[in-house]
């Protein structure tokens, strides 16, 4: 069955997103203009990504009041970007939003959808996204949410982002006649609050034009995507301090935690527990998730009277300078509950294997 024309489809959006549309602090007053700050649609467009928007709102308050144009990004260093991106989660998004800021800083705002989506960390939707929100130039963005609405509307089997180039085309009429930014949001925003995966139909504006919902398929369109399971890990995480330093592992320039200081972490699988010995301190231990895999993380700390030569990529870093360095979820974990008694714990490494393991070889 061919698709009705998007333009005559999609007009109830307009209205309705104008009376229930969310006070977001990025959101343009004025959807007929070009957005008065760019910059800030990036910022938003960027902290996004697979992050809730009510997660988004305070970071994003703050990292404009820290960093309020391209510019003073820019000129940044990467532990101050880090340290303002710390616990928003997949970190490498930072490091894409700097990058993207230093070229913008250098080379002016790119001129057409093409220029946007070859930014660090843009790519087609993000670059749509900004370039319809910012520059109100037709330009479809298609996030998952997009995709789930347009896939009940218009009864698309199978996964709808294996037709994400037809539906782009499809849009931009929509796009043109009620404007790049309204519609553009308006989708998202009908995506987030009322198509959601459990949809609620009763206060849809498309809902008498819904073929899913007419064909009592709105539970199954569209399809579930298959996960695959995380994988499973277990470690000990180690706050070692000597001489009013503690060691850490310098951030890394690429990977899932590029950008952040960690604590040192010894395999539990292959370092074995043994009586905990009265020099070490632990807590509770927890189950750390991330996107591919699970860590369930026992925490421990361990004073020594020297400090040693640090194996390669660990660092000494002063007590006092640690509340400075970018950490992650889980390591901003353990440096605040170094500051919390603990216990003798029952089981943990001897504590010379955990120097040992942290320590250079020796020459």
């Amino acid at each position: 069955m061919p698709w009705p024309a998007a333009s005559a489809l999609l007009a109830p959006l307009a209205p309705w997103f104008e009376a229930v549309r969310r006070d977001l602090p990025w959101r343009a007053p004025d959807l007929d203009a070009p957005h008065p700050d760019p910059y800030a649609v990036l910022v938003s467009e960027l902290m996004l990504q697979q992050t809730q928007v009510a997660t988004v709102v305070p970071y994003f308050i703050r990292w404009m009041a820290r960093f309020p144009t391209i510019r003073a990004l820019a000129e940044a260093d990467e532990d101050t970007v880090h340290k303002a991106w710390e616990g928003l989660g997949y970190y490498r998004r930072a490091r894409f939003l700097k990058a993207a800021a230093s070229r913008i800083a250098a080379e002016g705002w790119p001129g057409d959808l093409e220029g946007l989506t070859d930014l660090p960390g843009l790519g087609p939707y993000t670059g749509a996204a900004v370039g319809s929100i910012a520059f109100q130039w037709p330009a479809p963005a298609l996030d998952g949410n997009a995709f789930r609405v347009l896939a009940r509307l218009l009864l698309i089997e199978g996964d709808p982002k294996a037709r994400a180039a037809e539906l782009r085309g499809w849009l931009v009429p929509a796009l043109e006649a009620h404007g790049p930014s309204r519609m553009t949001q308006a989708l998202m925003e009908l995506g987030a609050t009322v198509c959601a995966p459990t949809p609620a139909c009763g206060g849809c504006p498309l809902a008498d034009r819904c073929r899913a919902r007419q064909a009592d398929r709105t539970g199954e369109i569209p399809p579930v995507a298959r996960r695959t399971p995380p994988k499973a890990s277990a470690l000990w995480l180690l706050a070692l301090e000597a001489e009013g330093h503690l060691l850490l592992q310098a951030p890394a320039a690429k990977g899932l935690l590029a950008g952040l200081w960690r604590w040192p972490t010894l395999d539990a699988e292959t370092v074995p527990a043994t009586p905990g010995a009265p020099s070490l301190i632990a807590w509770p231990g927890w189950t750390q998730v991330y996107t591919h895999r699970r860590e369930s993380v026992s925490p421990l700390f361990l004073r020594v009277e020297a400090r040693f030569t640090a194996a390669d990529g660990l660092r000494w870093i002063p007590r006092d300078e640690l509340s400075a360095l970018p950490l992650g979820k889980r390591d901003q974990r353990l440096r605040d509950l170094i500051a919390t008694p603990g216990q003798r714990p029952l089981e943990a490494p001897d504590p010379a294997v955990l120097t040992r393991a942290c320590a250079a070889p020796s020459a």
